[in-house]
C-alpha cells in the first residue's frame, strides 16, 4: 500500500478551489484505502480508529441510557457500591487497552522502516534473526509471539474479573435478601413489610451487579479482540519482514 495518491491533472489543480477539494478527497480515499487494505500500511489506521470508533460508539449508548435514567436507577438499586467498583476496574481496563492499542499502531507503523527506529521491537527482531538458520528464526518468532500475547493477556484477565464481581455481587445480594427473611416470623403481618424490603434490596442488588457485570465485559472484550487482532497483524509483518530481509 501506497501512502499517497496520483496528484490531481494540471488543468485541475490549476482551478481556484480545486487544490484543498483534491486534497481533502485525497485524504479521504486514503482513509478509505485504509479500510480496504489488510496489510500492515493499511492496518496501522485500522485498529486505532476501530479502537475510537467502537467506544465512541458505545459511550454514545451510555450516554442515552443515563438520559433515559437507565444508569441512575442502577446506581440507586446497588446499596453496596459494587457496581461503582466494577466501573472503576472497566475504565482502568479500557484505558490500559487504549495505551496498548496506540503502542501496537505505533510498532505496526515502525514495520515499514525499521532501521529508522533502531530500538524498536521491529529492528531488535530482525537484529536477532541477523545471520542464524531457519530453526533458530522459528524460535525467535515464537518468542515474538509468547512476547506479545503475555503484553495483552491482561485485558483479558481484567475484562474476565468484571464477570466475577458480577458474580460476587449477586451473591452479596442473595445474602442480602435472605437475611431478612424470618420464617418465625412470617405470620405476623407487620413484620413482612421488612422483610420484603430487605428482599428487594438484596435482589436490586444481585440483579443490577450482574447486569453492569455483563455489559462492561463485553464492551472490553471487544476492545481486547481489536487489539490481539492488531497484535496478530504485527507479529505476521515483523516476521515476514524478517524472512525478506534474511533472503535478500
Amino acid at each position: 500500500m501506497t501512502d499517497s495518491f496520483a496528484p490531481a491533472t494540471p488543468g485541475l489543480a490549476s482551478a481556484p478551489g480545486v487544490t484543498s477539494t483534491s486534497g481533502s478527497r485525497s485524504i479521504l480515499a486514503s482513509w478509505f484505502a485504509a479500510f480496504r487494505d489488510e496489510d500492515a500500511g493499511g492496518y496501522r489506521y485500522l485498529l486505532v480508529l476501530r479502537f475510537a470508533v467502537f467506544n465512541l460508539v458505545a459511550c454514545a449508548l451510555l450516554g442515552a441510557a443515563w438520559l433515559r435514567g437507565w444508569v441512575d436507577l442502577v446506581l440507586a438499586g446497588d446499596a453496596t457500591h459494587l457496581v461503582l467498583i466494577i466501573a472503576a476496574v472497566f475504565a482502568f481496563g479500557v484505558v490500559s487497552c487504549g495505551r496498548k492499542v496506540l503502542q501496537t499502531s505505533r510498532e505496526i507503523n515502525q514495520v515499514k522502516e525499521p532501521y529508522r527506529h533502531r530500538a524498536s521491537r521491529v529492528a531488535q527482531y530482525l537484529e536477532t534473526i541477523r545471520g542464524r538458520d531457519g530453526h533458530a528464526r522459528a524460535i525467535a518468532a515464537s518468542a515474538l509471539r509468547l512476547k506479545l500475547s503475555a503484553r495483552i493477556a491482561p485485558i483479558r484477565h481484567i475484562a474476565n474479573s468484571l464477570v466475577f464481581l458480577g458474580l460476587i455481587g449477586t451473591v452479596i445480594g442473595f445474602i442480602i435478601a435472605l437475611s431478612g427473611v424470618d420464617a418465625a416470623a412470617a405470620a405476623d403481618v407487620e413484620s413482612i413489610g421488612p422483610m420484603v424490603s430487605t428482599l428487594i434490596d438484596g435482589m436490586s442488588i444481585a440483579l443490577h451487579t450482574t447486569l453492569v457485570g455483563a455489559i462492561l465485559n463485553i464492551w472490553l472484550m471487544v476492545n481486547y479482540r481489536l487489539l490481539e487482532g492488531g497484535t496478530v497483524t504485527l507479529v505476521t509483518a515483523t516476521v515476514e519482514l524478517g524472512e525478506r530481509h534474511v533472503r535478500a
